[in-house]
């Protein structure tokens, strides 16, 4: 290759890529000219070496880098802490220490002569029928499990003779200080650190217990009562105990109280004053955010509010059946269903009744047979608490 020959073909491969072509074809075209380049140097190098000529090989200017194309797809990034909208529970429970765990150990002293600091829970057995069996235990922050012998408390009753036990959950305050038992024409209201014992007389047939900030509420199937814990006064409340969720006990003596009712396309939440029992909204219970065929039918037992979060156990249309055992995380504010956990088929109705949280934001609830079990519905990571303990469980929220 003589020097003409050389000067054209480096002359060819500087030529610029034309603006009027297409976008693809423009970048097919620089692809050849960078693989011309490359192969022109390798020539001219060997035509130098060859001939001992000193002709300095002229180095075309560097391409830019590719602009990348407009709206590139963006692969979503899974968070692994954060669980789907629908979670079940492992084969296995893991029992990690936890202090409720010796709620399951005998009483070794009685309240009386030994009043807590602060309590954990309560528990009591009850037989195959349901019915207590044996005293009711009061465990304390100090790890001592006391019997509470400065009652004796009654089951409650309805108008139609139907019977429960006094201890349910949602009788011990927030503060794990008091206990309160709604029995039939009065409230018991027990200090557990003095051991202290008060009774308000009320007229009717009462059966569930709510501890709103600075008040009891105390009601039955036809009358919610509010009673002032301090001073013992009590004046009517429009709300049933029955749907009212538990508040956070963080919130305000004035934040609003939640109710939720109905069944089916019904489900609904309602708020009220905290005071006067007035309703402020009403809204329906959203689970469009749940995979079909997926939905809740129905909820149970007291809920319980966390911050801007509501836990309750429910019955739940799931994959296999229309009827199964579940509990539901939903927004307080909007009633949108977040997470709910599917419990299956294999359980008894009514079985896995909510707690309440734990101060990290799990849900505390029971899993038949007879365990007591901590879910974390963000993360869907579930382990046990309890293994075997068949009774009634309240505990301080």
């Amino acid at each position: 290759m003589n020097e003409q020959e050389l000067r054209r073909l480096l002359t060819v491969s500087v030529e610029d890529v034309l603006p009027s072509q297409p976008a693809a074809a423009g970048w097919e075209r620089a692809r050849r000219t960078r693989r011309t380049r490359r192969a022109v140097a390798v020539v001219a190098l060997a035509v130098v070496l060859v001939g001992g000529g000193t002709v300095a090989a002229v180095r075309p200017p560097a391409d830019p880098a590719p602009v990348p194309p407009v709206g590139p797809t963006v692969t979503p990034t899974v968070d692994p802490s954060h669980a789907g909208p629908v979670q079940k529970p492992p084969a296995e429970l893991t029992f990690p220490p936890d202090p409720l765990a010796r709620l399951g150990d005998p009483a070794t002293v009685p309240l009386s002569e030994r009043p807590v600091q602060r309590a954990l829970a309560l528990f009591q057995p009850v037989d195959e029928e349901n019915h207590p069996n044996g005293a009711i235990r009061v465990l304390g922050n100090d790890g001592v499990v006391r019997s509470l012998d400065v009652v004796t408390l009654a089951p409650t009753r309805d108008a139609s003779g139907n019977e429960a036990a006094a201890l349910k959950p949602g009788v011990l305050s927030p503060d794990g200080r008091s206990a309160a038992f709604a029995q039939t024409k009065e409230l018991v209201m027990i200090d557990l650190t003095t051991a202290a014992v008060r009774r308000i007389p009320l007229d009717g047939y009462l059966e569930q217990v709510v501890w709103a900030h600075d008040r009891v509420l105390v009601g039955g199937d036809d009358r919610t009562y509010a009673v002032d814990r301090v001073t013992g006064t009590a004046s009517t409340f429009d709300g049933s105990t029955w749907e009212l969720i538990a508040p956070d006990p963080s919130a305000g003596r004035e934040a609003p109280l939640i109710e939720m009712y109905g069944e089916g396309t019904s489900l609904n939440l309602r708020t009220r004053t905290a005071r006067e029992g007035e309703l402020r909204s009403e809204q329906p219970v959203n689970a469009s955010a749940l995979p079909s065929p997926y939905q809740v039918n129905e909820f149970y037992g007291r809920g319980w509010l966390h911050g801007e979060r509501l836990a309750r156990a429910a019955w739940i249309t799931s994959s296999e059946i229309n009827g199964a055992e579940g509990a539901a995380v939903l927004d307080a504010r909007t009633g949108a269903v977040l997470h709910l956990l599917d419990l299956g088929r294999d359980r008894a109705k009514g079985c896995c009744e909510v707690l309440g949280w734990d101060n990290r934001g799990a849900v505390l609830l029971r899993l038949e047979p007879a365990a007591l079990a901590r879910w974390n519905p963000e993360t869907g990571e579930i382990s046990g608490i309890i293994g075997d303990l068949r009774g009634v469980i309240a505990l301080a929220a």
